[in-house]
C-alpha cells in the first residue's frame, strides 16, 4: 500500500492523494475535509458489538488507527456524522460488508474519497474497514480538570520574569513561524529576516495569538497543546505550557479594557469543550462543553468541535464559534464564577471568520453550508446569513475600500475559484451591508488565506490546494484600485529557488507591521527543503528569500503587530 505520513494526513491542508473525480465534490475540497486526526495515537477500549462481524484486537487497533488518521475528519469521532455521513452500527449492521466495501474502495459522487482504487487503502484494508464501521464506535477518554492539571507547567513563575524587555528585537515586526511537522515554531525577526530562535511546542500548531499588550504569544498544536512564550526574555521562550484536551485549534485572550491580558481561552476538538485559563499562567479554571442541540434540525450532537475563538473589542466577550451544532457562544468573562453565555444560532459548520474593519462585526464561515455569518459584537445578536461559494475560509478574511462599495471584507473558497467581496458598512453604505457586492476569479479551487493591508493596494490569495502545480505553488494578486482587472501571478515557488522535488505549496501571506512587505511560506515535506518567500508590496517583486536547515515544514506565520491588532 502507498502510505502518506501521518504528518501530512493530520494536516487539514493534506496533500494532494490519487482521488477519482467527483461530480459535486472538488478535489481541494476532499483533501481538506479527510485530514485526520490527533487521536489516532490515543487509547482506547474495544468494545465489540456482538451483531458485527468478528475482529480481533490487533484488527480492531490497526482499524481504529486507519479510521483516526484518514476518516475523523469528515464523519466525527464518534462516527455520528460532521461534513460527512454518520457510520453507526445501527446504519453499517443493515448496509452489510459487499455494500460497505463497494462504498470505501470505490468512493461516491457525494464526496466519499476512492480508498481502493485510488492505492491508498489494499483489498484486505477495504473489507478490515468494513468491518470496523460495523463495531461499536471506541469513545475517547474524555479530559477534564485533573487530567489539564496533571499537564500544566509553569517553567517561569511571573515573579521571576523580566519586568521590562531585555532584548534589542523589534517585537512589533517579529513573527512566529508554525514548523508544524517537528512541532515548534521558529521566531524570525522581520527586520532583520534571521532566526531569533526555535522553540518547542505541541504537534502541527495551528495558530499563534497575542496577548493584549503584546508581550505573550500563546500557540496552540493540534495535539490540543498551549505554549506561553515570553517575548520580553532575552531569547523568548516558553514560560508555561498546558494541554486542554486531545485535540484542537483555537487560542485567544482578553483584550476588553480593564481585562487585557487576563484571561485566555483554548477550544478543543475532543473533548468538545473549551476552557478557560488564567493568562499569566495558563492556570486551567473553568471548562464549559458544547454537545448540544444542532441549529437546524435541532437533534442532540455528542461532538461539536470548537473551531474557533476571537476576543471581543465592545464588550468582555469570547466569541466561540462551535462547528457541528452552528452556534456561536459569546462568553462573558467578567465574572467566571457566574458565568454567562448568549447563544446565538447561526448555520451548521462553523470554521474560521474575522472581525470588518470597525472590529465591531464579525464575520465566520459556515463552511460546508457555503454561507458567511455576521455577529454585531456590539449588541451582541446575529446580522446575517450570506450566501457565498462552495466551502468558504478566509483565515480572518481580507478588509479593503471597495472603489464603489466602500468597506468589504472578502473570503475565498476551498470549493471553486471565486472570491467572495461582502459589503461591511450599514451606516455610510447600508444598501450594500451584508450583501456579496463583487465576485473575484481567482487562479482555482483549494484557496485557504487571503490577506491585505491598510497601507496595501493589493490583495494576495494563495492556492495550496489546488491540485495544479502551478497554481498551488504560486499565488494571485489583486489591484485594489482597478477590481475588474485579471489578478497578476507571482511565481512564489519558484523564487524560493528550491533544488529539490518538493511539493513547494504556497500558504498564507501575511504582511509585515508596515505593510510594505508580504511573506509566504513555500511548503515542502518533511525530507524535502522549504523556505520564506518576502515580496516587496510595491514592486510585487521578490524581495528576500530566507532558507535554514531549521525551516522544516513551514506553514503558518503570524506577524505580531497585525495579529495583536486584528489588522488584515
Amino acid at each position: 500500500m502507498k502510505t502518506l505520513t501521518l504528518a501530512l494526513l493530520a494536516l487539514p491542508w493534506a496533500t494532494s492523494v490519487a482521488f477519482a473525480q467527483h461530480k459535486d465534490v472538488s478535489k481541494p475540497e476532499v483533501n481538506y475535509q479527510a485530514g485526520g486526526s490527533s487521536l489516532q495515537g490515543v487509547e482506547m477500549h474495544q468494545d465489540i458489538n456482538p451483531k458485527a462481524p468478528p475482529m480481533t484486537k490487533a484488527e480492531f487497533e490497526k482499524a481504529r488507527k486507519i479510521y483516526f488518521e484518514r476518516c475523523a475528519g469528515c464523519h466525527g469521532v464518534l462516527r455520528k456524522g460532521a461534513t460527512g455521513k454518520p457510520l453507526t452500527p445501527d446504519i453499517t449492521l443493515e448496509k452489510g460488508i459487499p455494500y460497505l466495501e463497494t462504498f470505501i474502495k470505490y468512493g461516491s459522487p457525494a464526496g466519499m474519497p476512492n480508498w481502493g482504487t485510488s492505492g491508498e487503502l489494499t483489498d484486505e484494508e477495504v473489507n478490515l474497514m468494513a468491518r470496523y464501521i460495523q463495531q461499536t464506535p471506541p469513545q475517547p477518554p474524555e479530559f477534564g480538570l485533573a487530567e489539564m492539571k496533571a499537564t500544566w507547567k509553569v517553567i517561569v513563575p511571573p515573579e521571576k520574569r523580566p519586568t521590562k524587555k531585555m532584548n534589542n528585537y523589534n517585537l512589533d515586526n517579529l513573527f512566529s513561524v508554525t514548523l508544524r511537522d517537528v512541532g515548534r515554531v521558529a521566531l524570525i525577526d522581520g527586520d532583520t529576516k534571521k532566526i531569533i530562535n526555535i522553540v518547542p511546542t505541541g504537534y502541527a500548531v495551528h495558530i499563534s495569538r497575542l496577548s493584549a499588550s503584546g508581550r505573550y504569544l500563546y500557540v496552540i498544536g493540534r495535539d490540543a497543546k498551549i505554549n506561553m512564550i515570553d517575548l520580553w526574555m532575552e531569547k523568548p521562550d516558553n514560560v508555561a505550557e498546558i494541554r486542554i484536551g486531545l485535540e484542537a485549534r483555537s487560542v485567544e485572550t482578553s483584550k476588553f479594557k480593564g481585562y487585557e491580558d487576563k484571561y485566555a481561552i483554548a477550544g478543543s476538538y475532543w473533548p468538545p469543550q473549551y476552557v478557560i485559563m488564567d493568562a499569566d499562567t495558563l492556570e486551567p479554571l473553568k471548562i464549559v462543553s458544547t454537545r448540544g442541540m444542532t441549529v437546524d434540525t435541532q437533534e442532540y450532537h455528542p461532538e461539536p468541535r470548537v473551531a474557533s475563538i476571537v476576543a471581543s473589542h465592545f464588550r468582555p466577550e469570547f466569541v466561540v464559534n462551535i462547528k457541528e451544532t452552528g452556534k456561536t457562544h459569546l462568553v462573558d468573562y467578567s465574572d467566571i464564577d457566574n458565568l454567562k453565555i448568549t447563544e446565538i444560532p447561526l448555520a451548521r459548520f462553523l470554521h474560521d471568520g474575522g472581525w470588518d474593519a470597525s472590529k465591531r462585526y464579525f464575520l465566520v464561515a459556515a463552511n460546508k453550508s457555503n454561507k458567511i455569518a455576521v455577529i454585531d459584537a456590539k449588541e451582541g445578536k446575529r446580522v446575517a446569513l450570506i450566501d457565498v461559494g462552495n466551502i468558504p475560509h478566509p483565515g480572518r478574511g481580507a478588509n479593503f475600500v471597495d472603489p464603489k462599495y466602500g468597506p468589504v471584507w472578502a473570503t475565498g473558497h476551498l470549493g471553486d475559484e471565486t472570491i467572495a467581496v461582502i459589503g461591511t458598512d450599514p451606516e455610510k453604505h447600508p444598501q450594500y451591508a451584508w450583501k456579496v457586492v463583487r465576485t473575484l476569479k481567482g487562479q482555482g479551487g483549494g484557496n485557504l488565506f487571503i490577506k491585505t493591508h491598510p497601507k496595501s493596494k493589493h490583495l494576495y490569495v494563495d492556492t495550496p490546494l489546488n491540485p495544479d502545480p502551478k497554481v498551488s505553488q504560486s499565488v494571485a494578486v489583486f489591484d485594489l484600485t482597478n477590481l475588474d482587472a485579471p489578478p497578476k501571478i507571482l511565481p512564489i515557488a519558484e523564487w524560493a529557488g528550491l533544488d529539490d522535488d518538493g511539493a513547494k505549496r504556497v500558504v498564507q501571506p501575511e504582511f509585515n507591521k508596515d505593510g510594505d512587505e508580504v511573506w509566504f511560506s513555500v511548503w515542502s515535506a518533511k525530507d524535502k527543503k522549504s523556505a520564506i518567500v518576502v515580496v516587496d508590496d510595491k514592486t510585487l517583486q521578490p524581495k528576500a528569500v530566507i532558507q535554514d536547515p531549521a525551516l522544516i515544514t513551514p506553514t503558518g506565520h503570524f506577524n505580531v503587530y497585525n495579529t495583536q491588532h486584528d489588522i488584515y
